[in-house]
């Protein structure tokens, strides 16, 4: 009997020496991406890219010898649900850092709690502004990189009119807000700005259709998107049946790029314009080693010999701007972790400040205002669901706040 007790003891020491082991051996951090709902068409790109980069760099040791270990939460396109599931990752889990969000609505939804528990967020997607909390690091387009460039190149082109249309929350009301505001200051007068709003999952765009054709007869309009989600498939199906295209009515989006062409019709979208940091087009040897590590790896998708299910069909993957910008965020984290000596997350905020990154587009540089300095490119869409670079604009410095970007405009 005794000699069965110290078995049993001997077997429950190896476990609990086991468990700490693996448990000192990797360090846990946050997937909040929507897997399901109105926005999973968009979001379940970002949570394979980041699951991605964890492996790419497991392989090469690790984040302070520590295997990353995500820990994957599905919110599903659920606003307070976001704010449940950071909360778990934060205080249950024990998360080091989160990766996640793709709406404001969704990032607005857990910044409290990212305060409240000190977490790091780090924010891939393009949005409004008109914030900056010390938790929260946005790799991502501000408006002065992607909605002001875009107008000033609609400008230029010679469009006077402009048809300001998107889903009805806050990242385009507040965009179209500043993009108002900038366009009287060019000397748009506000009779030739419309601003219509949609709900997400909305798929009834025969009468806006039928608005915009009217508003572009007399020529020289555009359309500003920022139509987010799945509602962009009715919308520019309706828009090709309508008969305008992109030589009588560009549009140019803010929310879709390569990777959301998987549920478009690529076909009614040539001509139409985007405009983001990043491109899958670019010819960079950086870019290259990107798309076909990404790619190869979707063949047998692990993380540290976990098999994690990829529920996009890995054939003719493509990448995007939030994917590049979702993995640059990573490594930004594991360089600020490596120069801090530690996953303090105070430590590894200041740690982050001034942190560079060579990547697909050049080098990207964490500014104080946690904003990137990152390249900015309009694109024009391809049949094949690419975009042909029509113009570079350079480094662009990302100011969250409007009224200092608009100054002297």
């Amino acid at each position: 009997m005794k000699s069965s007790l110290k078995s049993i003891a001997a077997g429950l020491a190896a476990g609990i020496l086991a468990w700490s082991t693996h448990a000192a051996e990797t360090v846990k951090v946050g997937v909040l991406h929507s897997l399901s709902g109105t926005m999973a068409i968009s979001e379940t790109s970002l949570k394979d890219v980041l699951l991605f980069t964890f492996d790419e760099i497991n392989k090469k040791g690790g984040v302070l010898g520590k295997m990353i270990e995500p820990v994957v939460v599905d919110p599903a396109s659920n606003w307070p649900l976001f704010a449940e599931k950071a909360s778990q990752l934060l205080e249950q889990d024990k998360v080091a850092a989160v990766f996640g969000c793709w709406t404001s609505v969704s990032r607005k939804s857990v910044l409290p709690v990212f305060e409240k528990d000190n977490g790091l967020l780090f924010y891939p997607v393009q949005y409004e502004g008109e914030e900056l909390s010390k938790n929260i690091f946005y790799t991502a387009e501000a408006v002065n990189q992607q909605a002001i460039p875009a107008v000033n190149y609609m400008l230029a082109e010679g469009k006077k009119k402009f048809y300001l249309l998107g889903s009805d929350y806050v990242y385009p009301r507040t965009t179209n807000k500043i993009l108002k505001k900038y366009l009287l200051m060019k000397g748009i007068p506000e009779s030739d700005i419309v601003e219509i709003y949609t709900p997400f999952g909305h798929t009834d765009y025969q009468t806006i259709v039928a608005a915009i054709k009217q508003f572009s007869a007399g020529g020289k309009a555009c359309v500003i998107s920022t139509l987010n989600g799945d509602t962009n498939v009715p919308f520019f199906k309706e828009f090709a049946n309508a008969g305008l295209t992109s030589e009588n009515c560009p549009v140019v989006s803010f929310s879709i790029s390569e990777d959301e062409f998987r549920g478009l019709p690529a076909k009614d979208l040539v001509g139409h314009l985007g405009c983001w940091t990043y491109f899958m087009s670019l010819k960079t040897p950086a870019n290259k080693a990107f798309v076909d590590s990404f790619n190869a790896w979707l063949t047998h998708p692990v993380v540290t010999g976990v098999d994690y299910k990829v529920t996009v069909d890995p054939k003719n993957r493509v990448t995007c701007s939030p994917m590049n910008l979702s993995r640059i965020g990573v490594y930004l984290w594991k360089q600020a972790v490596e120069k801090a000596g530690t996953f303090d997350v105070d430590k590894v905020r200041d740690a982050l400040i001034g942190q560079k990154f060579d990547g697909p587009t050049g080098t990207v540089t964490m500014q104080a205002n946690h904003h990137l300095i990152n390249n900015v490119f309009i694109g024009e869409t391809l049949a094949t669901g690419q975009f042909k670079i029509i113009k570079k604009l350079g480094p662009v410095a990302g100011e969250p706040f409007s009224d200092k970007f608009l100054a002297g405009k």
